[in-house]
């Protein structure tokens, strides 16, 4: 039995991932450039990340089944790793929520976006046809970068949650 779904409760979800490494004994931060044929914020630059599809569980045994509803556990893992993988190449570990963001496209949909923050766990950077290029900054180098709204804001908060504040 598939719920009936009400138009204001539609959304659509994204989950973002700012990636992280030690190198020297400084923390770098991934940041990807978008590519220019991008049509939302074409050759900004912002962190790993996209939509969550039904197909991100749906494909796999629920972790709860009842009469109501199948439930599916780490969804939103799932998909971080994925759209990293997709978009950089790289695996990842230890992933932390850091905020939320909910805002309206510039087509009227509704989007929350879950950030996280997680590990580098391996890998080579390989982009996909949406990624133009790549740097690893470091929390202060932020201001050097034309980032989308926010990004700057999140690297920051990861710096301070990994510096123990």
């Amino acid at each position: 039995m598939t719920p009936e779904r009400r138009e204001n409760e539609l959304h659509r979800i994204a989950v973002t991932g700012i990636v992280w490494k030690e190198e020297a004994g400084i923390r770098k931060y991934l940041i990807t450039q978008r590519a220019a044929h991008k049509k939302a914020w074409p050759l900004k630059w912002t962190v790993p990340g996209g939509g969550m599809e039904a197909s991100d569980y749906q494909n796999d045994e629920p972790s709860y089944q009842n009469s109501e509803s199948p439930q599916w556990y780490g969804a939103v893992e799932k998909t971080l790793r994925r759209e990293v993988r997709e978009e950089t190449g790289l695996e990842i570990d230890d992933i932390r929520y850091l905020m939320d963001v909910a805002f309206i496209r510039h087509d009227g949909v509704p989007c929350l976006v879950l950030s996280m923050y997680c590990k580098l766990a391996g890998g080579d950077i390989v982009y996909d046809a949406d990624t133009a290029n790549h740097v690893w900054i470091s929390a202060g180098e932020v201001g050097d970068y034309d980032l989308i709204q926010g990004i700057d804001d999140e690297i920051r908060a990861v710096d301070a949650q990994l510096n123990g504040g």
